[in-house]
């Protein structure tokens, strides 16, 4: 790992043995939001990425916050890298989260099932969207949020994380949709 801005990215993640139940190992992305710079080394990382990739065909960035904003953490990636690269952000929320007419798809967690979210007017078809995450674990959710955007005729140019649990396979469940993280762990 050469490049200083991922090695300062990698250096802030944490790991929890047996947590939240025996046999896990917890990646903890906490000391990276707390970090000014490792966060927006983070940031840059993903924008240059999607700019290399994408140049400036991207319309929307696609966050995910599956529980409210003072539980969960990918919701702070998605406005940030949209401000990053001068772009909207639209979300997509666990359900019963979003007022006004929305479209859902309800998808197996490991530990049961749940449903996703997005406004119905939050996007016109043929927009070309890019979905982020603080991390990939089994693919689900971020496969959920695929569904929903291809619901409203969105064009999913690409998924993208911080982090990817590699063992659990999640990018498979992506199926032909792109996929990116800065950090892969087993």
């Amino acid at each position: 790992m050469a490049d200083p801005q991922l090695q300062l990215v990698a250096q802030r993640i944490r790991s929890f043995p047996d947590f939240p139940t025996p046999g896990v190992l917890f990646r903890d992305i906490s000391p990276l939001l707390k970090d000014p710079n490792s966060f927006r080394a983070a940031i840059s990382l993903l924008a240059n990425h999607l700019k290399k990739t994408h140049g400036g065909k991207i319309d929307y960035i696609a966050g995910k916050w599956r529980v409210g904003g003072l539980d969960s953490r990918g919701f702070l990636f998605g406005p940030s890298l949209a401000q990053e690269l001068g772009l909207g952000c639209v979300l997509i929320r666990k359900g019963g989260k979003l007022p006004g007419p929305t479209v859902s798809t309800s998808y197996t967690l490991e530990y049961g099932k749940a449903d996703l979210e997005i406004q119905r007017d939050a996007l016109e078809p043929g927009q070309k969207v890019v979905v982020v995450d603080d991390l990939l674990a089994t693919g689900g959710t971020m496969r959920a949020a695929c569904e929903l955007l291809g619901q409203l005729r969105a064009e999913v140019l690409e998924c993208l994380s911080v982090v990817e649990l590699t063992s659990l396979k999640g990018r498979e469940k992506l199926g032909a949709v792109p996929f990116f993280s800065l950090l892969q762990y087993e």
